[in-house]
């Protein structure tokens, strides 16, 4: 296990009184294996941001940050094993970017009282906060991502997709199975037809998949994919000639090194994203306090790409839960108990995410003792490739609450039968 702390400025608050404990953040990252190029700038923008707090603003609270970065490479039993040999450490929450360990952990973080967010992946049914009192996945999950994906499809074609054709090439695995009830339940309502096409992990294997596809010619390519696959991807693509403009990805499949290594070819590939990628003020923060002390977790290159903001964004969260919790229950010295209580409480409003330099960085969103899933929006952006970047193309786009909503209670009731549990906040 890999141990490290971030950078510390006291500040006059801590200098009046005794020390307390560092509130701490496990980073369980994945800097090695396949899925690499995703985890690295991830981390890179989620530690950082905890760097920023102890520079700039003296800690959380006036209690210094610390996170302990213990590499998982994206394999589900390390992953439950990082979390063992950190828990002990006073951890307030986890986040694992990753659902294999999410699905193992749930029931772990349920018994040791410590809050879990997987934030746009995991266990889908865990926005019922009456179920999973230790879960959380704000601001979206995977079956918004997917009835977002449909709802601007909708949009583009005239609110009707009667007699398409729409194939799911998605990661063989637990994380790329999640959006597979909500696309059937969306197909039925709207009359489109769905073709599952798998892709066994890591993903460099594609051929037969892009065959069928140009095969049977379908309207539309949704990914679920991650890693190595996305670029694989992409490429084959390419190879075939599938129009781009109709090949979406979800939010861990839009980006940079998702695209760039097939140059031009990639022009016009869309994916989803759960938040903005902008310049933001924060950026500079992190550069001034963070950066320019030689404290950053990475070598610098990632600030602003996709997943370095979305660690940030992680991060933030995570700080901003951590301080309503300390304003609930009148300390900075918080336990991971009094954590879960702030992150229950949690509001993000375009006020607050302006004043911490991010703004409209995500959508507004509230949590309550019942809803665990935020607002479950994402906006569809298409690469540039000329200009190496990422262009929005929408606004925050709702999901179909009418599907989702009965597809998260059957399966958090299931849940609730499978461990003989007890509603809350009812």
């Amino acid at each position: 296990m890999k141990l490290k702390l971030a950078s510390v400025a006291l500040g006059a608050l801590m200098a009046a009184g005794p020390a307390l404990a560092d509130l701490v953040f496990p980073d369980l990252s994945y800097r090695t294996g396949p899925f690499a190029a995703g985890g690295i700038p991830f981390s890179d923008g989620y530690q950082d941001y905890f760097t920023l707090m102890n520079e700039r603003d003296g800690g959380i609270g006036g209690v210094k940050a610390r996170v302990i970065e213990c590499e998982t490479a994206y394999n589900t039993e390390k992953g439950v094993e990082c979390y063992e040999a950190t828990k002990g450490e006073g951890a307030l929450i986890y986040q694992p970017l990753s659902t294999g360990i999410t699905y193992q952990l749930i029931p772990k973080v349920s018994a040791d009282k410590i809050p879990l967010h997987t934030m746009g992946y995991g266990r889908t049914s865990a926005a019922n906060g009456k179920v999973f009192e230790w879960v959380f996945n704000y601001p979206a999950n995977y079956w918004d991502a997917a009835s977002v994906a449909i709802n601007y499809l909708l949009d583009e074609n005239g609110g009707s997709l009667e007699g398409k054709k729409i194939a799911l090439l998605y990661h063989n695995s637990a994380y790329g199975k999640e959006p597979i009830p909500t696309l059937e339940a969306l197909a039925a309502k709207h009359g489109y037809t769905l073709t599952l096409l798998p892709v066994d992990s890591p993903g460099q294997e594609q051929k037969s998949q892009w065959l069928q596809i140009r095969r049977e010619r379908p309207d539309v390519v949704l990914m679920w994919g991650w890693g190595v696959m996305n670029q694989v991807a992409v490429q084959e693509a390419a190879n075939i000639r599938f129009p781009m403009e109709n090949f979406i990805g979800n939010w861990w499949a839009g980006a940079e090194h998702d695209v760039s290594p097939a140059g031009a070819a990639a022009n016009g590939y869309k994916s989803l994203n759960m938040n903005r990628i902008a310049d933001y003020p924060v950026f500079e923060d992190i550069r001034t306090h963070v950066h320019a002390k030689g404290l950053a977790a990475g070598d610098g290159s990632n600030v602003g790409k996709v997943l370095y903001t979305r660690g940030m964004y992680a991060a933030m969260l995570a700080v901003e839960a951590a301080k309503k919790a300390q304003e609930i229950h009148g300390t900075p010295d918080i336990t991971a108990e009094m954590m879960r209580d702030g992150m229950e409480a949690l509001e993000m409003t375009a006020a607050s995410m302006e004043a911490l330099g991010a703004p409209g960085i995500g959508p507004e969103f509230g949590v309550t003792c019942a809803e665990h899933g935020g607002s479950g929006m994402g906006i569809v952006q298409q690469w540039n490739a000329a200009e190496g970047k990422w262009v929005a193309l929408t606004d925050y786009i709702a999901p179909d609450d009418e599907v989702i909503a009965p597809l998260v209670e059957q399966d958090s009731m299931a849940y609730v039968a499978e461990n003989n549990l007890s509603l809350r906040c009812e």
